[in-house]
């Protein structure tokens, strides 16, 4: 399937499949585990329970082929689906010995979804179909249990309006509680037959009267509904959101399970329930799980009423009865299942049941969801119960979920209201007061009060807020952009190109949804959701414990890349060196200018109209360099650490406002005119290809020198001092080999005077940064003066794809849900183009140097799926920021295991 089945019209036409109607029941099963992407992951594993004579429920399942074939014909069932479905339902029927439509012994059937990724809660579920007026009778007298053939009715009346009619279900949930209240019951239980008799049909009257239709009669025509409804739900907004976030590509589709209705709702010898086999929150050894007696799955999730744990153990402590106590022998059975399937699927389960008149049946079983916490503990308990190897716990594992140990999350039993959705730029969860200036986000640090920076966007003068706030907030860029990036780095909560909210900064507001919130009003923010919340909302704080360090272990010991940092300041070299980096990949200098103690000086050299001058204003950050460097490099004790020399345009560090302009011409003690018309001429149109990296050092090559000079300084103090060191003098923005070839030879004359002065002699090396296409087509000239490459992909991918980072968050959404890109490509790297040209620049880079050292320090290198990219390509690094590090150790290892598995 390679169509995009986002869109109704489609182009490329499908071939029909041979088979794609599987049955399942006791003692025969169509289908298996291994077939989640033609069953989807519940239809899969409901034909794998059959075959291990696990109590089943008839069915069928409708494959994931057809929801592509559903989308070309216009969101319509193709006729010649129809036959199969029909003979699959014969023999659920000469199974079950019931007859569908019947109306003296009716079969009733469940209709539900089931991608091969589990989705949960994300698409439609229909229960009890087959019902009307006179097969309701039927179920009435076969049952010997009208209460429940009535309330089953209600019940489907209620879920098949909302799902396949489109009515708003909450108008039928109104209707029902009015009539609760009329009689003055508290639960649904204490309705009569004769109250559901009424329900049923004020229900059916409301369902003509919202949609225009009567409520079908047909259980055939409910079906073609039902199963229509469920491929529609692939495509609903919740469900593509889940796609998206969850990288789910539109193409998988969904299939459809049909399988024979058994009911929980029949008396209190019935139940429904939900299980974990072990604890999902925190990976605890123990079953765990709630159920409600005489009741239907739905009632567990949607907390009409409240369930009970399953446990004697677990219900003992919140003083109600358990399953254990309740049906003691359908509990034995159900432990003995649990342990069966655990032992079989080698991992964790999340399972559904139904309990009729005290037989119990198994509904479903997945992989269960679990928090990052607990799949370690999960990983390392299956490790020494000899369940799975350390490769298949470190495949299983997914690096990003990490995220989630390292940075406090909101409490999700907190309450919230949520006022708008961003970007999930970096992850965490805080709030704090709003403040739209860098400066009030700084004084009002110093107060002792909890900010949020809030900004249309982001540049590198509001460092300082950056840094003093709780959390950053900006209403345009991406994930790449300033904010995202500077925030990561930090490891800062951030949420960006949140479009929705309007910020005024003249009067100090945001506004959206009717809510003007001032200067001084609190929000929160969930920079791994990109939800923005009114208010305070509870966090929790980030533990790590002995299995995150195991695993970290077992990672180290299987990854083949080694996973640097990019660090400008000690606080994040030393947070990274905490969590496992071997060295600094990308030292930004820039970064090190916008301290208030140095700005003035940088633009004091900015302004310069001559050399003299210019080295002037150099020679007071020299000094500030050294330190700089000094600390960096006793930090990483013999570390690699690269020095990225002077990137950005210099327009960045001058003022943008007159009023800035005037106040730092009276302290520097110089002519506002000529101050602004300075200013004025070094704007550019395009400053991301203007005058900047090592342009800036071929027009003035002092401002490289003194960097180099204040590295080498550096050196020599920590050499004096009997420390080792590993000094990289990265040159950013080659595009020629002649270029490399001049700054190299400044460079290394540098070092040469000051290791001549200092009498000291160290080792170091220069390289240069590949993040432009010519770059990387000329790799092999470039490397004749190069003693190793660093990949700026963030660069390189604007560059290739001729896209603004900082821009095309507004459209990037829309390009990745029509599958016209696969993912945003300054998430995960674009592998088809610009993964191409890094593939070129190593190749003909080691073409010319063999040993050429090789890595990347763009933000893919904190990216897992980037991350199997480059190690396929064989680079020897990545760097990413602190709190990714991590993540980084973890995907390097499930990459070399996947590369040995391809071999």
């Amino acid at each position: 399937m390679h169509q995009n089945v986002n869109s109704d019209k489609q182009t490329t036409k499908t071939a029909i499949p041979q088979k794609f109607v599987y049955f399942f029941a006791a003692g025969e099963s169509e289908g298996n585990a291994g077939m989640k992407n033609i069953l989807g992951g519940k239809g899969a594993n409901l034909a794998e329970m059959t075959s291990l004579g696990i109590p089943v429920p008839p069915g069928f399942t409708i494959s994931t082929e057809i929801c592509a074939h559903f989308y070309e014909a216009g969101g319509k069932l193709p006729d010649w689906v129809r036959p199969a479905v029909q003979e699959s339902m014969n023999k659920v029927e000469s199974k079950i010995g019931k007859k569908f439509g019947d109306v003296n012994n009716p079969l009733l059937v469940s209709v539900r979804s089931g991608a091969r990724a589990s989705m949960p809660g994300m698409m439609d579920t229909i229960l009890n179909l087959g019902l009307n007026d006179q097969t309701v009778e039927g179920l009435a007298k076969s049952s010997n249990n009208p209460r429940f053939a009535w309330d089953s009715y209600r019940r489907f009346i209620q879920m098949y309006s909302d799902v396949v009619m489109g009515m708003n279900s909450s108008l039928l949930e109104v209707t029902l509680e009015d009539l609760k209240e009329e009689k003055h019951y508290k639960l649904d239980t204490e309705m009569t037959v004769e109250d559901l008799k009424l329900l049923v049909k004020k229900f059916k009257d409301l369902v003509h009267q919202m949609t225009g239709q009567s409520f079908p009669a047909d259980p055939w025509e409910q079906l073609w509904g039902a199963i229509s409804a469920v491929f529609h739900s692939w495509n609903t907004p919740r469900a593509i959101t889940y796609r998206e976030l969850h990288s789910i590509p539109a193409a998988w589709g969904t299939a459809v399970n049909v399988q024979s209705m058994v009911f929980g709702n029949m008396g209190d010898d019935s139940a429904t329930g939900v299980a974990f086999t072990r604890n999902p929150s925190t990976g605890e050894k123990a079953f765990y799980g709630e159920f409600l007696i005489n009741a239907q799955g739905e009632d567990v999730v949607a907390g009409i009423r409240t369930p009970q744990p399953i446990t004697k153990v677990a219900a003992a402590a919140a003083g109600v009865m358990s399953l254990e106590e309740a049906l003691p022998q359908a509990y034995a059975q159900l432990v003995e299942i649990y342990k069966k399937l655990e032992s079989h699927y080698r991992d964790m389960q999340d399972i559904e049941f139904t309990i009729e008149r005290g037989v119990l049946w198994m509904l479903q079983t997945r992989n269960g969801k679990r928090t990052a916490a607990a799949a370690l503990k999960i990983a390392c308990d299956m490790i020494d119960e000899k369940l799975i190897t350390q490769d298949e716990a470190i495949l299983r594992l997914d690096p990003a979920a990490l995220d989630q140990l390292l940075h406090p999350t909101l409490d999700p039993k907190a309450a919230k209201t949520t006022l708008a959705k961003g970007l999930p730029a970096s992850p965490g969860g805080v709030n704090g007061q709003i403040v739209f200036t860098s400066e009030e986000a700084v004084e009002w640090k110093e107060q002792g009060k909890k900010v949020i920076l809030v900004r249309i966007e982001t540049s590198p003068e509001d460092i300082a807020g950056m840094v003093a706030a709780q959390g950053i907030f900006t209403t345009r860029g991406g994930m790449t952009s300033h904010a995202a990036v500077v925030a990561r780095g930090m490891g800062k909560c951030c949420v960006a190109g949140c479009g929705d909210i309007e910020v005024d900064y003249r009067n100090e507001t945001m506004k959206v949804k009717g809510y003007v919130l001032k200067k001084g009003d609190v929000i929160t923010l969930d920079g791994s959701t990109g939800e923005v919340y009114l208010g305070e909302v509870k966090t929790i704080e980030p533990k790590l414990d002995g299995s995150f360090e195991r695993i970290m272990k077992i990672a180290d010991g299987i990854r083949k890349l080694k996973v640097r940092t990019n660090a400008d300041t000690p606080k994040d070299a030393q947070t990274a060196r905490n969590f496992g980096a071997e060295g600094i990949g990308l030292c930004r200098t820039e970064h090190m200018f916008f301290g208030a103690d140095r700005i003035d000086a940088v633009r004091e050299m900015i302004i310069a109209d001559n050399k003299m001058d210019r080295e002037k204003a150099l020679a007071k950050l020299l000094p500030m360099q050294r330190e700089d460097f000094y600390q960096l490099f006793k930090i990483m004790d013999g570390l690699p650490v690269t020095i990225r020399l002077l990137d950005p345009p210099l327009h960045e560090f001058v003022p943008h406002t007159d009023e800035e302009t005037k106040e730092l011409a009276k302290r520097l003690n110089t002519d506002y005119e000529r101050l602004r018309s300075k200013v004025k001429s070094l704007h550019e149109f395009n400053p991301m290809l203007g005058h900047r990296g090592c342009r800036l050092a071929i027009t003035y090559p002092e401002i490289y020198q003194m960097q180099v000079r204040a590295i080498a300084e550096a050196a020599a103090q920590l050499m004096a001092e009997g420390k080792t060191l590993s000094p990289e003098i990265m040159i950013p923005l080659v595009a020629t080999d002649k270029e490399l070839d001049t700054l190299r030879a400044q460079s290394i004359a540098e070092v040469n005077k000051v290791q001549s002065e200092k009498n000291v002699k160290f080792e170091y090396t220069v390289g240069t940064m590949i993040e432009l296409p010519r770059a990387a087509i000329t790799a092999d000239a470039i490397a004749e003066h190069a003693d190793f490459f660093s990949f700026g992909t963030n660069d390189l991918t604007q560059t290739t794809l001729g896209l603004s980072r900082d821009d095309s968050g507004r459209f990037l959404g829309t390009y990745v849900s029509h599958g016209i890109l696969p993912k945003d490509p300054f998430m995960s790297i674009d592998q088809v183009g610009v993964g191409s040209l890094v593939k070129m620049g190593v190749d003909l880079g080691r073409r010319t140097k063999p040993d050429l050292k090789v890595g990347v320090c763009g933000e893919h290198g904190g990216d897992p799926e980037s991350i199997e990219f480059f190690h396929k390509v064989g680079l020897d690094y990545v760097s990413c920021s602190p709190f990714r590090v991590p993540i980084a150790r973890l995907a390097a290892a499930r990459a070399a295991l996947i590369g040995k598995k391809i071999h």
